[in-house]
């Protein structure tokens, strides 16, 4: 119902309107009034970051773990600018993020006032939309537009610039429903996909015989019923399933029709699939450069349909043979229809020949690794890890580099929203801020960030915001004393000349925790892994564990630069890890 207030309290109750419960922020001058209208009510819970960068992944991971849109709340100038690193991220991986910032008086925009920036322009490039609100009039629709643009589509980062005289000013705030009774959205994505082409697709499934299902990230935006139906199509095709990084969790990893993640560091199996299919089913993916490689040798014998709710990811990189704009939950469900009018049983004989051939390539047991009784392996470490917390229901961010690789690698999700991981930009310094917003999204849960030491120094602060709201978050560090990543492309591909790729001086990660208020653990004895990790799962308080790994362990299998999938770098063994069985549960070598 229509209401005389502040704009700042229009923002407040535009964000209860929109179901908003939680918000991460830091204030400053140019967003006081906001702040003295959140002091006001108890409806939104402010959460107090140490830094704004730590804001916007704290909403990033809200966001993924929970499927609604996260929010931000920081002030003009450096406040906005230390923002950018997360509305990047989140633009690149497809995050639903509202952003609100505080902006100087309309008087004095364009003035150098003080804590003055041009933020719409800063921003322009690192978000799906911006606003500038000159009018206190405006402010209401802009507000639920919005939230209406971050989470519609391919979702993403919205941010609302308010300058302070408008957050004083006094309008009427109209609620969501008035809204869109009084005026069109002038954004309308396709949701659906085009019935036609979605039985096109179906006809080509139907006569392939080395197929394989891509799926990414745009199967866990479209929601859990998106992953159910892939699992359905799946079942009923008896296809492999594949995925990108972002798209892990959408496929239960247990299944026998998972081949595991894609790409540089995926598996041999999965990667050997892509470029011998004859029929490759691109499901809410975007052909990025860490899967397809080498440009010209990818996947060249098959057909490629891609299905995509953003038409501009179509043809963008990859040329595909049957485009399907739509959402990946409306398209599935679709393909399981049809599929069932054709026929109601997997292709088993069809692509019995082709699953033999994934059984030799999971013969090659690419994930594999030399244990040691002596130093942790990073791998064994992340098995353990797993291993501890097999039958809970828990939520694991990382921060970028080796460890990231690895939990892809030895930590599988069976429930899409578990995986919390900057994929697109790549972001150091992710994890453990998006583990604290995954924790007050779920503060049941168990939520662990695998960080690496080099990583987890770049927001180390937000260590602070998970005591202050006792948010028991686990940051389990692998380290090797190393920039492991980048120290492994300086050995690969500079002659080993590791410039600046390893830490003279670290932090006893124990002390650092204390400091903060935390509790400390660290391990280098394989023998008292085990212990130690049990110790930090029942400490309920945020833990840092030092687990101390091998310093020189490289991140194995991997498509060197410029190389084709069937060229891959293989850890030096193999090892036969005996037969592989179909959908059915049929055993097929």
């Amino acid at each position: 119902m229509a209401e005389q207030m502040t704009g700042a309290e229009m923002v407040i109750e535009a964000l209860i309107d929109q179901g908003v419960e939680h918000i991460f922020g830091y204030p400053g001058g140019a967003v006081l009034p906001m702040y003295d209208a959140i002091f006001q009510q108890d409806k939104v819970q402010h959460i107090l970051v140490r830094h704004e960068q730590g804001a916007t992944h704290m909403a990033e991971g809200y966001a993924r773990s929970t499927g609604k849109v996260g929010v931000v709340l920081v002030t003009s100038g450096p406040g906005a600018t230390n923002a950018v690193t997360g509305l990047t991220d989140a633009l690149m991986d497809s995050i639903p993020i509202v952003c609100i910032t505080g902006q100087v008086p309309t008087p004095l925009i364009g003035s150098d006032a003080f804590q003055e920036c041009d933020t719409v322009g800063i921003t322009r490039s690192c978000t799906k939309h911006n606003y500038l609100v000159k009018s206190v009039a405006d402010l209401p629709r802009v507000l639920h537009e919005a939230f209406y643009i971050a989470r519609s589509g391919r979702p993403g980062p919205v941010l609302v610039d308010i300058p302070k005289d408008v957050q004083f000013a006094l309008g009427t705030y109209y609620g969501p429903n008035e809204i869109e009774a009084t005026r069109h959205k002038s954004y309308h994505p396709q949701v659906d996909g085009d019935t036609r082409l979605i039985e096109a697709a179906v006809e080509m499934m139907l006569r392939a015989t080395k197929p394989v299902f891509y799926t990414g990230g745009g199967v866990i935006n479209a929601g859990p019923e998106a992953s159910r139906h892939l699992r359905e199509l799946a079942e009923l095709t008896g296809f492999p399933v594949t995925s990108t990084l972002m798209g892990l969790g959408a496929f239960p990893g247990s299944s026998p029709q998972w081949l595991g993640m894609l790409g540089m560091h995926g598996s041999y199996e999965a990667n050997m699939a892509m470029h011998d299919c004859d029929l490759m089913i691109n499901i809410g993916a975007r052909f990025d450069d860490r899967i397809t490689g080498r440009i010209d040798a990818f996947s060249p014998q098959s057909k490629k349909i891609h299905v995509d709710v953003d038409p501009s990811s179509i043809n963008k990189n990859v040329r595909a043979d049957l485009p399907i704009v739509g959402d990946c939950g409306h398209v599935l469900k679709e393909m399981v229809r049809i599929w069932r009018t054709k026929t109601n049983a997997p292709r088993t004989e069809a692509i019995a020949p082709w699953w033999k051939e994934i059984a030799s390539w999971r013969g090659k047991n690419s994930f594999g690794f030399k244990n040691s009784s002596t130093i942790i392996k990073p791998q064994h470490a992340i098995k353990r890890l797993y291993e501890a917390t097999k039958g809970r229901d828990v939520y694991v961010t990382t921060e970028v580099g080796q460890h990231q690789m690895w939990a892809a690698q030895h930590f599988p999700f069976e429930m899409p929203n578990r995986w919390m991981t900057s994929g697109g930009l790549g972001t150091m310094g992710y994890g453990l801020p998006a583990a604290i917003g995954v924790q007050v999204a779920h503060p049941e849960a168990l939520v662990i960030d695998i960080a690496g030491e080099a990583s987890v120094q770049m927001t180390m602060q937000e260590m602070s915001t998970a005591v202050q709201y006792e948010l028991p978050v686990k940051i389990f560090i692998l380290n090797n004393e190393r920039m492991g990543m980048v120290r492994q492309w300086q050995e690969l591909l500079h002659g080993g000349r590791y410039a600046h790729s390893y830490s003279e001086s670290l932090p006893d990660f124990v002390k650092l925790a204390e400091a903060y208020g935390g509790y400390g653990i660290k391990c280098s004895d394989p023998a008292q892994l085990d212990d130690a990790i049990k110790e930090m799962i029942d400490v309920k308080k945020p833990v840092l564990f030092d687990c101390m790994v091998e310093k020189h362990e490289n991140c194995l299998p991997m498509i060197p630069s410029g190389k084709p999938h069937n060229e891959m770098i293989l850890p030096d063994f193999a090892e036969d890890i005996g037969s592989v069985i179909d959908a059915k549960g049929r055993e097929l070598v």
